[in-house]
């Protein structure tokens, strides 16, 4: 099979915006500050692990399908949908909020073409629905970092000496 125009451009969009998710994602790994700053640290490299792997995979599925990807820095700049990241050092509540905007965004870009990308590759859609899965999962256990508990626990008499003991 070879990929029509509109299916390379739709994998153009989602390839461009993994790639930024990975770029951003180093920029808030480097400078990320602030209480629980180790924990969001290793977690942002499993992010950034699994969108250059999504990026890579997805590439070479356009490679499969004849289109021509293009991950060049410019071509990155100028397609991208997601908001730049802020330079310099960025407190942890920040970065939680700004990466889970990077990962709906991301998603949101395949969301946004996968209609038209099933139509054409069943196959193809199949793929972005696992980079689908895995990004929604990573958004909400970074965005939990800023929840509010929403429960009101009572602690039975004598719980806080069990836990000395």
């Amino acid at each position: 099979m070879k990929a029509s125009k509109q299916l390379t451009t739709n994998l153009q969009a989602v390839l461009v915006d993994l790639i930024e998710l990975h770029l951003q994602g180093k920029q808030a790994h480097w400078n990320v500050v602030g209480k629980n700053f180790r924990d969001l640290h290793l977690q942002l490299d499993e992010i950034i692990d699994d969108a250059r792997l999504f990026a890579d995979e997805l590439a070479e599925r356009m490679r499969a399908l004849e289109a021509v990807p293009d991950g060049r820095s410019q071509a990155v700049a100028e397609g991208t949908s997601l908001p730049p990241f802020p330079a310099g050092l960025v407190d942890t509540k920040d970065t939680v909020t700004l990466v889970v905007a990077l990962l709906r965004g991301t998603v949101q870009t395949m969301r946004d073409v996968h209609d038209q990308v099933d139509e054409e590759d069943p196959t193809t859609a199949d793929i972005l629905h696992g980079f689908i899965g895995k990004l929604e999962q990573y958004a909400w256990m970074v965005d939990a970092e800023n929840l509010t508990p929403t429960a009101n626990v009572v602690h039975p008499k004598g719980a806080d000496k069990a836990a000395t003991v």
